[in-house]
């Protein structure tokens, strides 16, 4: 048995008018349906003096990425069983108390910024190897670096 190409043509111009018809009974069918936002009425808003404030510090950026390079130092310290691998998040802490104790949203993206950094060699490394601690030593010298920076540019 032997298959031959068939060509159909259809002429777009006689589809419009079925397009028509089809869509104006969607537009009569829509309008005649309530509108649920309608039927909730107005979304409530919260005046501007209860809505959180967003403070946006130039320094952010390298302040969320010490914060990641916190993260992970501190994964991999205890990951490594080296002394004082709890001193890394309890700096964190001091970050967060100094750089974000009243403004909830910079607290939380840098929370997030340390958990990613935590969860990045997590999901990389399950025993403590060499490169573990190269990568550590090179983290530790990165956040060093960050710290110098920030506090010689943006300190009083």
């Amino acid at each position: 048995m032997r298959l031959v190409p068939v060509t159909v043509s259809v002429s777009t111009m006689s589809m419009i008018p079925v397009r028509c018809a089809l869509l104006s009974l969607a537009l009569c069918a829509s309008a005649a349906l309530p509108d649920p936002a309608w039927a909730q009425g107005p979304t409530p808003t919260l005046p501007e003096e209860n809505a959180p404030k967003a403070v946006i510090v130039p320094y952010d950026d390298k302040l969320s990425r010490l914060a990641e390079v916190l993260g992970s130092v501190h994964y991999l310290r205890t990951l490594c069983k080296a002394e004082n691998s709890g001193e890394w998040r309890g700096r964190m802490q001091q970050l967060l108390d100094s750089e974000a104790k009243d403004e909830p949203q910079r607290k939380e993206q840098l929370t997030a910024a340390f958990n990613r950094g935590y969860r990045a060699f997590a999901s990389v490394y399950t025993d403590c190897t060499s490169a573990a601690i190269v990568a550590e030593e090179r983290y530790r010298a990165e956040g060093a670096t960050l710290a110098t920076e920030i506090t010689s540019r943006f300190g009083n």
